[in-house]
Protein backbone atom coordinates (compact mmCIF):
# COMPACT_ATOMS: atom_id res chain seq x y z
CA UNK A 1 0.00 0.00 0.00
CA UNK A 2 1.31 3.44 -0.83
CA UNK A 3 1.94 6.07 1.82
CA UNK A 4 -1.23 7.69 2.96
CA UNK A 5 -2.24 10.78 4.83
CA UNK A 6 -5.02 10.70 7.38
CA UNK A 7 -7.79 13.11 6.57
CA UNK A 8 -10.51 12.87 9.15
CA UNK A 9 -11.32 9.13 9.35
CA UNK A 10 -10.36 8.35 5.74
CA UNK A 11 -6.87 7.72 4.37
CA UNK A 12 -5.73 9.62 1.30
CA UNK A 13 -3.43 7.65 -1.02
CA UNK A 14 -0.38 9.76 -1.99
CA UNK A 15 1.42 7.12 -4.05
CA UNK A 16 2.65 8.51 -7.30
CA UNK A 17 2.16 12.07 -6.11
CA UNK A 18 4.77 14.43 -7.47
CA UNK A 19 5.63 17.68 -5.77
CA UNK A 20 5.09 20.46 -8.31
CA UNK A 21 8.06 22.60 -9.24
CA UNK A 22 8.00 26.04 -7.60
CA UNK A 23 6.51 28.74 -9.71
CA UNK A 24 8.88 31.60 -10.39
CA UNK A 25 7.32 34.90 -9.47
CA UNK A 26 8.68 38.33 -10.19
CA UNK A 27 8.89 40.45 -7.07
CA UNK A 28 7.63 43.95 -7.69
CA UNK A 29 9.15 46.50 -5.34
CA UNK A 30 7.04 49.49 -4.33
CA UNK A 31 7.97 52.78 -5.97
CA UNK A 32 10.38 54.95 -4.01
CA UNK A 33 8.72 57.57 -1.81
CA UNK A 34 8.32 61.00 -3.26
CA UNK A 35 10.65 63.41 -1.47
CA UNK A 36 7.93 65.89 -0.62
CA UNK A 37 8.57 66.18 3.12
CA UNK A 38 10.92 68.96 4.14
CA UNK A 39 12.39 68.59 7.64
CA UNK A 40 11.24 71.46 9.86
CA UNK A 41 13.39 73.97 11.69
CA UNK A 42 12.93 74.26 15.44
CA UNK A 43 12.90 77.69 17.10
CA UNK A 44 11.62 76.75 20.54
CA UNK A 45 10.14 74.07 22.76
CA UNK A 46 6.65 73.91 24.20
CA UNK A 47 5.31 77.23 25.39
CA UNK A 48 3.57 75.70 28.41
CA UNK A 49 6.80 74.15 29.67
CA UNK A 50 8.86 76.20 32.15
CA UNK A 51 12.13 75.08 30.64
CA UNK A 52 14.76 76.98 28.67
CA UNK A 53 17.76 75.76 26.67
CA UNK A 54 21.02 77.71 26.74
CA UNK A 55 23.02 77.19 23.54
CA UNK A 56 26.50 78.37 22.61
CA UNK A 57 27.99 78.55 19.12
CA UNK A 58 31.69 77.90 18.55
CA UNK A 59 32.34 79.72 15.29
CA UNK A 60 35.61 79.38 13.33
CA UNK A 61 35.92 83.15 13.00
CA UNK A 62 38.38 82.62 15.84
CA UNK A 63 39.64 79.44 17.48
CA UNK A 64 39.74 81.33 20.77
CA UNK A 65 37.86 79.58 23.54
CA UNK A 66 36.36 81.34 26.55
CA UNK A 67 36.80 78.70 29.22
CA UNK A 68 35.17 81.07 31.73
CA UNK A 69 31.81 80.16 30.21
CA UNK A 70 32.13 76.44 30.81
CA UNK A 71 33.49 77.16 34.29
CA UNK A 72 30.31 79.08 35.13
CA UNK A 73 28.14 76.33 33.65
CA UNK A 74 29.91 73.69 35.72
CA UNK A 75 29.88 75.69 38.95
CA UNK A 76 26.15 76.35 38.59
CA UNK A 77 25.39 72.82 37.32
CA UNK A 78 23.81 74.24 34.18
CA UNK A 79 23.31 71.99 31.12
CA UNK A 80 23.94 73.51 27.70
CA UNK A 81 24.11 72.60 24.02
CA UNK A 82 27.29 73.71 22.24
CA UNK A 83 27.24 73.93 18.44
CA UNK A 84 30.72 73.31 17.05
CA UNK A 85 32.10 74.34 13.68
CA UNK A 86 34.10 71.52 12.17
CA UNK A 87 37.19 73.64 11.60
CA UNK A 88 36.98 74.84 15.23
CA UNK A 89 36.97 71.20 16.30
CA UNK A 90 40.02 70.51 14.17
CA UNK A 91 41.98 73.37 15.75
CA UNK A 92 40.78 72.83 19.34
CA UNK A 93 40.71 69.03 19.81
CA UNK A 94 41.61 69.02 23.52
CA UNK A 95 38.89 71.53 24.32
CA UNK A 96 36.32 69.52 22.35
CA UNK A 97 37.29 66.33 24.18
CA UNK A 98 36.80 68.08 27.51
CA UNK A 99 33.37 69.31 26.40
CA UNK A 100 32.40 65.88 25.07
CA UNK A 101 33.30 64.12 28.32
CA UNK A 102 31.32 66.54 30.48
CA UNK A 103 27.79 65.14 31.10
CA UNK A 104 26.37 68.67 31.34
CA UNK A 105 27.07 69.41 27.68
CA UNK A 106 25.50 68.27 24.44
CA UNK A 107 27.46 68.78 21.20
CA UNK A 108 25.86 70.00 17.97
CA UNK A 109 26.89 70.71 14.38
CA UNK A 110 27.53 74.32 13.26
CA UNK A 111 28.79 73.58 9.70
CA UNK A 112 32.47 73.32 8.87
CA UNK A 113 33.59 76.72 7.60
CA UNK A 114 30.65 78.91 8.76
CA UNK A 115 29.73 79.99 5.25
CA UNK A 116 26.36 81.38 4.15
CA UNK A 117 24.97 77.90 3.54
CA UNK A 118 21.83 79.01 1.72
CA UNK A 119 24.14 80.36 -0.99
CA UNK A 120 25.95 77.03 -1.46
CA UNK A 121 25.08 74.29 -3.91
CA UNK A 122 23.16 71.45 -2.21
CA UNK A 123 26.16 69.13 -2.54
CA UNK A 124 28.42 71.74 -0.94
CA UNK A 125 26.03 72.27 1.94
CA UNK A 126 25.79 68.53 2.56
CA UNK A 127 29.58 68.26 2.49
CA UNK A 128 29.81 70.98 5.17
CA UNK A 129 27.43 69.04 7.38
CA UNK A 130 28.99 65.62 6.90
CA UNK A 131 32.55 66.92 7.26
CA UNK A 132 31.67 68.35 10.66
CA UNK A 133 29.84 65.17 11.68
CA UNK A 134 32.94 63.15 10.81
CA UNK A 135 35.29 65.55 12.60
CA UNK A 136 33.29 65.37 15.83
CA UNK A 137 32.71 61.61 15.63
CA UNK A 138 36.32 60.74 14.85
CA UNK A 139 37.51 62.80 17.81
CA UNK A 140 34.84 62.09 20.42
CA UNK A 141 32.88 59.04 19.28
CA UNK A 142 29.69 61.12 19.50
CA UNK A 143 27.30 61.76 16.61
CA UNK A 144 25.52 65.13 16.84
CA UNK A 145 21.77 65.14 16.33
CA UNK A 146 21.27 68.88 15.94
CA UNK A 147 22.49 71.54 13.53
CA UNK A 148 22.62 75.31 14.06
CA UNK A 149 22.87 77.16 10.72
CA UNK A 150 25.51 79.92 10.57
CA UNK A 151 24.02 83.43 10.78
CA UNK A 152 20.61 81.82 11.42
CA UNK A 153 20.15 81.49 7.64
CA UNK A 154 17.86 78.66 6.56
CA UNK A 155 15.67 77.76 3.58
CA UNK A 156 13.98 74.78 1.96
CA UNK A 157 17.02 73.64 -0.01
CA UNK A 158 19.21 73.63 3.08
CA UNK A 159 16.46 71.85 5.02
CA UNK A 160 16.63 68.99 2.53
CA UNK A 161 20.39 68.59 2.97
CA UNK A 162 20.06 68.77 6.76
CA UNK A 163 17.58 65.90 6.55
CA UNK A 164 19.96 63.87 4.39
CA UNK A 165 22.66 64.30 7.03
CA UNK A 166 20.31 62.91 9.67
CA UNK A 167 20.20 66.19 11.59
CA UNK A 168 17.49 68.43 13.03
CA UNK A 169 17.91 72.17 12.46
CA UNK A 170 17.85 74.26 15.62
CA UNK A 171 17.37 78.00 15.42
CA UNK A 172 16.49 80.15 18.45
CA UNK A 173 13.88 82.59 19.65
CA UNK A 174 16.21 84.62 21.87
CA UNK A 175 19.36 86.12 20.31
CA UNK A 176 21.53 87.41 23.14
CA UNK A 177 23.42 89.70 20.78
CA UNK A 178 26.67 88.95 22.60
CA UNK A 179 28.90 89.55 19.52
CA UNK A 180 27.77 93.19 19.49
CA UNK A 181 30.47 95.61 20.69
CA UNK A 182 27.85 97.37 22.81
CA UNK A 183 26.58 94.18 24.45
CA UNK A 184 28.02 94.70 27.91
CA UNK A 185 27.01 92.67 30.93
CA UNK A 186 24.67 95.48 32.01
CA UNK A 187 22.82 95.24 28.71
CA UNK A 188 22.99 91.49 28.07
CA UNK A 189 21.44 90.36 31.35
CA UNK A 190 18.16 92.36 31.22
CA UNK A 191 17.85 91.77 27.46
CA UNK A 192 17.96 87.97 27.74
CA UNK A 193 15.74 87.88 30.83
CA UNK A 194 13.21 90.15 29.12
CA UNK A 195 12.94 87.97 25.99
CA UNK A 196 13.04 84.51 27.58
CA UNK A 197 9.74 82.62 27.51
CA UNK A 198 8.74 79.05 28.36
CA UNK A 199 10.41 76.76 25.81
CA UNK A 200 12.93 79.39 24.67
CA UNK A 201 16.18 78.50 22.94
CA UNK A 202 18.78 81.17 23.74
CA UNK A 203 21.86 81.62 21.54
CA UNK A 204 25.21 82.89 22.81
CA UNK A 205 28.84 82.36 21.79
CA UNK A 206 31.78 80.57 23.34
CA UNK A 207 34.55 81.37 20.88
CA UNK A 208 35.65 84.87 21.81
CA UNK A 209 37.05 86.18 25.09
CA UNK A 210 36.33 89.78 24.11
CA UNK A 211 32.59 89.12 24.27
CA UNK A 212 30.95 89.85 27.62
CA UNK A 213 29.09 86.53 27.67
CA UNK A 214 31.04 85.02 30.56
CA UNK A 215 30.53 88.13 32.69
CA UNK A 216 26.77 88.16 32.09
CA UNK A 217 26.18 84.42 32.29
CA UNK A 218 25.99 84.00 36.12
CA UNK A 219 23.28 86.67 36.39
CA UNK A 220 21.43 85.26 33.36
CA UNK A 221 21.37 81.78 34.90
CA UNK A 222 20.35 83.11 38.31
CA UNK A 223 17.68 85.36 36.81
CA UNK A 224 16.13 82.56 34.75
CA UNK A 225 16.01 80.22 37.73
CA UNK A 226 14.47 82.91 39.93
CA UNK A 227 11.70 83.19 37.35
CA UNK A 228 11.03 79.47 37.74
CA UNK A 229 12.78 78.16 34.63
CA UNK A 230 14.59 74.83 34.53
CA UNK A 231 17.70 75.00 32.34
CA UNK A 232 18.13 72.04 29.99
CA UNK A 233 19.87 70.97 26.77
CA UNK A 234 18.10 71.18 23.41
CA UNK A 235 17.76 67.40 23.43
CA UNK A 236 16.04 67.47 26.80
CA UNK A 237 13.81 70.34 25.71
CA UNK A 238 12.58 68.44 22.66
CA UNK A 239 12.69 64.78 23.67
CA UNK A 240 11.41 64.58 27.22
CA UNK A 241 8.05 65.89 26.03
CA UNK A 242 6.65 65.78 22.50
CA UNK A 243 8.15 68.69 20.53
CA UNK A 244 5.88 71.49 19.34
CA UNK A 245 4.78 71.98 15.78
CA UNK A 246 7.90 73.33 14.16
CA UNK A 247 8.20 76.13 11.68
CA UNK A 248 8.12 75.24 8.01
CA UNK A 249 11.46 76.35 6.52
CA UNK A 250 9.55 77.72 3.55
CA UNK A 251 8.24 80.37 5.94
CA UNK A 252 11.63 81.19 7.45
CA UNK A 253 13.50 84.05 5.84
CA UNK A 254 17.30 84.24 6.13
CA UNK A 255 18.48 86.01 9.26
CA UNK A 256 14.88 86.22 10.50
CA UNK A 257 15.85 86.30 14.16
CA UNK A 258 19.60 86.66 13.97
CA UNK A 259 19.54 90.15 12.50
CA UNK A 260 16.35 91.48 14.08
CA UNK A 261 17.51 90.62 17.57
CA UNK A 262 21.23 91.24 17.37
CA UNK A 263 21.07 94.92 18.32
CA UNK A 264 20.99 95.03 22.08
CA UNK A 265 18.92 97.91 23.44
Amino acid sequence: MGMGLASGCAEVDLSGYEVPAPVETKVELPPPPIASFVPPVVHNGLRDDMRVALTFDACPTTSEYDERITKVLQETRTPATIFLSGSWVKHSPQTVLELAHNPLFELGNHSYTHKHMTELKPSEALAELLHTQAEIYNLTGQIPEYFRPPFGEFDTRLASEVGKAGLTAIEFDVASGDPDDHATKERLVPWVLKLARPGSIIVMHINHKQFHTAEALPDIIQGLRKRGYELVTVGQLLKERPPPLCNDPRQVSPLQDAVSSISVP
